[in-house]
């Protein structure tokens, strides 16, 4: 089984409903975990990088994304516009107009800069029915979204800073890049901004990939209408071909919203602004692992990562014990009781994908032990000090 959609139910991880709607799933309990550990790797990536966390609303008038260019070129594609007091609003369709209003709430001077914005933002897509699919294609997207408000020297370390970013955190997701893709503008296509800033802006992008040693392809026409990106493509196990990361860089936003910064010549100077996903769309990168890792996914992100499953009805307070303690260490354990054989109780937390199956029988009471069976099918004999140790190390490690 590889359909992120059969694998979904069969683990409870997210469900729909048609009183919700299509492309709007619910996330179960267990899926909500996954999702959770995610946000938090996205976060503290976004700090390491320096990044101001900020919290903004889903929806707003209808003259900001007119003054962004997204009605003029995204009408069709965003939900209609509510009334409200007798003006427009509308469900954001992207996040980045609300950061460049973060940006100009406080007048910036260059010492300022690069000022960062960070956020796990919804944004809303009117998809046609027939598109929506599983997590891959929704009408609700929650983005790992980062905007850099940067001076025109500052650019090139940006954009290095945002693929080096990218390429540690797919390397702890186990995420392989089938490459990375130079996104230009078309001859023909409707974009924002003249010649020479798409010039400018194409050669920074294609620097910043030779600087960081990664070969790539071109590809005209890919780009945003606000400019040109970078987009790193991957292959899922069926063969399709999607973007799971971008960093994009924008001449035009700023522009378009009057942002400035007071330069070293105490005059008006105009920041460049990048848009940057490193973990990307959560449905669009959890629909990933889920397909790459058959549904059992790394110890650190598994809903639950040990079950404890004691012999006999005599072994439940030395099972509770153990329960306790792994929990106590931070680690999502389940006891699964012995009103059920062994066996078939092994056979579901190996169906559900728990990496760490911990039997607790008589020699296990008596030594303090634990007879630890993991996923892929090895049985060993364990302290239970060393198996919350070892615990322990693959969740802080990603490992």
């Amino acid at each position: 089984m590889s359909d992120h959609r059969q694998l979904g139910r069969a683990l409870d991880l997210f469900d729909t409903d048609p009183l919700a709607g299509p492309g709007l799933p619910l996330w179960l309990p267990d899926g909500a975990v996954i999702r959770a550990e995610l946000e938090r790797l996205a976060a503290e990536t976004a700090e390491r990088d320096g990044c101001h966390p900020t919290y903004t609303p889903v929806l707003a008038k209808r003259e900001l994304y007119e003054r962004s260019g997204h009605w003029e070129k995204f009408a069709d594609d965003m939900f209609p516009a509510m009334r409200v007091g007798g003006e427009d609003y509308v469900l954001r369709p992207a996040n980045c107009p609300h950061h460049a209003l973060v940006y100009a709430a406080r007048q910036r001077s260059v010492r300022d800069l690069p000022y960062r914005v960070n956020e796990l933002g919804s944004m809303f897509r009117s998809e046609l029915s027939g598109v929506l699919t599983g997590l891959s294609r929704v009408r609700q997207i929650n983005l790992d979204d980062t905007h850099v408000f940067c001076a025109p020297e500052q650019v090139r370390d940006e954009i290095v800073r945002a693929l080096r970013s990218i390429v540690r955190v797919y390397g702890i997701l186990g995420v392989d890049v089938a490459y990375f893709r130079l996104s230009r503008r078309s001859a023909e296509g409707r974009y924002l901004g003249g010649d020479e800033l798409w010039r400018q802006a194409e050669a920074q992008l294609a620097d910043a990939l030779v600087h960081c040693g990664l070969s790539y392809r071109e590809a005209p026409g890919e780009a945003a209408f606000y400019g040109p990106k970078i987009d790193v493509q991957v292959v899922d196990p069926s063969g399709r071909e999607e973007t799971l990361s971008t960093v994009q860089l924008d001449f035009n936003q700023p522009v378009r919203f009057d942002l400035s910064y007071v330069g070293h010549d105490g005059a008006r100077h105009r920041p460049v602004m990048i848009h940057r996903g490193v973990v990307g769309a959560m449905e669009r990168i959890v629909a990933y692992l889920l397909e790459k890792h058959d549904g059992a996914l790394p110890t650190w992100l598994s809903p639950v990562q040990a079950v404890v499953l004691p012999v006999a009805a005599a072994h439940l307070p030395s099972a509770g014990k153990l329960l306790e303690s792994l929990r106590d260490n931070g680690i999502r354990a389940e006891l699964a009781g012995p009103e059920d054989t062994l066996g078939a109780r092994v056979r579901r937390a190996r169906e559900r994908r728990v990496p760490y199956q911990v039997v607790v029988g008589e020699r296990e009471c008596a030594s303090g032990g634990a007879a630890v069976r993991t996923r892929d099918g090895a049985r060993r004999d364990l302290d239970r000090a060393e198996l919350i140790a070892e615990l322990r190390a693959r969740v802080a490690d990603r490992t």
